[in-house]
Parts: C-alpha cells; structure tokens; sequence
C-alpha cells in the first residue's frame, strides 16, 4: 500500500515536473520569433541551447529502463528537450550571420553528437548491470546539469549589476525555482541521488537568485 502511495505521489509529482520544465524548455520561443522575423540571430548566444542540448542527451540515456529503471518521465520530458533545442539551435544555425559561428556551431553539435555516442557504446558494453551504469551516467548528469544550468548566472550577475530584470524575468526565473524544486521531491520520494544533487544544486543556485533580486 506504502509503495503503490508512493508510486501515485511520485508520478503526480513528475506530471507537474514535466509540465514546468516544458515551459522553461519553451521560454525561449518569443526570442527565437524575433530571430525569423529580423533574420538575424544579433547579439545572441547559442551557448544556453548546445549545453541545454548535450544535458537532455545525457538524461535520456539516464532515463532508459537499461540504465535506470522506473524513471519514464526523466525520458519523456528530455527527449522532448532534445527535440525542442534541435530546431532552436537549427534556427540560430540558418540565421547566423558569420560564418566563423557557424563552424563553431557545427563543430560543437559534433562534439556532443559523438560524445554521447561513445558514452552509449561504453556503458552498454563494459558495464552489465543498471546499478553500474546507473553510477557512472548519473555521475556525468550531475556534471552536465551543473553547468547547464550555471550558464545564466552571468545574466544573473548583471541583474545584481544594473539592478534591472530586463534580462532576466521574474517569472522566468520562478518557473526555474519551481522546477528545481519539485524535480528534488520527485528524486527523494523514491530516493535517487543523482537527481536530487542535481536539482538540489539548481535550487540553491535559483535562492541565491531571489536572495540577490534587485528590490
């Protein structure tokens, strides 16, 4: 009864979970609008999209039922990810106007492409149990989630700055908050360590956030 509560809290939680991080995951949208109709990538970077890109990679192969059982949602909500930053970064690729970032652009995909690649083939061939391979992916999503999310604190430094939020919306940041948050109560339910120290991280990062915001 105990376990079957859980399993019913757990899955509540990853519903709501999904649905915030598919709006972060989103948010960028009014931008990458603005891009098409200027033709014009500007000052932008394409940073937040590649790392956002290589963290979704390395959490659906996390989230496969022969790496980490019973964790569909982590699946379903980065393979969504994935799709969604292939055609922001596909956006930022064809209206880029040097060619220099082009060929960085591409250079980086491929890095990530055959990062990943080599990973895969490394866990499914040297490690044989989902407790192993379980340890060594999470290991490298903590790290990749870490940095992912790090990549807006110079945004962040520059809110603290000038005190303006122009750059940084509060409502935003708050779904961030939120998403972190409820991702480590999904981890704790049915503890799992290398979700939780990654969300909890991100939800230290986004209180100091809210610590710092400009009055």
């Amino acid at each position: 009864m105990v376990s079957a509560q859980s399993n019913l809290i757990r899955n509540i939680v990853a519903i709501i979970g999904n649905g915030i991080a598919l709006c972060l995951f989103l948010s960028p949208t009014p931008t990458f609008i603005q891009i098409v109709k200027k033709k014009s990538t500007e000052e932008y970077s394409p940073v937040p999209y590649l790392a956002t890109l290589i963290n979704c990679l390395v959490w659906v192969l996390y989230g496969l039922p022969m790496v980490h059982p019973h964790n569909t949602p982590v699946l379903t909500i980065n393979g969504t990810g994935i799709i969604i930053e292939v055609v922001f970064i596909t956006i930022f690729f064809v209206y880029c106007g040097r060619q220099k970032q082009r060929l960085v652009i591409a250079a980086v995909l491929a890095g990530e492409t055959v990062f990943v690649a080599v990973l895969t083939v490394l866990v499914f061939t040297l490690q044989h149990t989902t407790k192993e391979r379980s340890l060594s992916v999470g290991i490298i999503c903590c790290v990749f989630n870490v940095m992912m999310y790090a990549s807006p604190l110079s945004v962040m430094k520059m809110v603290i700055k000038t005190k303006s939020v122009e750059f940084m919306p509060f409502w935003l940041s708050l779904a961030a908050f939120l998403n972190a948050g409820v991702w480590t109560v999904y981890a704790l339910i049915q503890f799992d360590p290398f979700i939780a120290v990654s969300f909890f991280i991100k939800y230290q990062m986004e209180l100091g956030v809210y610590l710092d915001w400009p009055n």
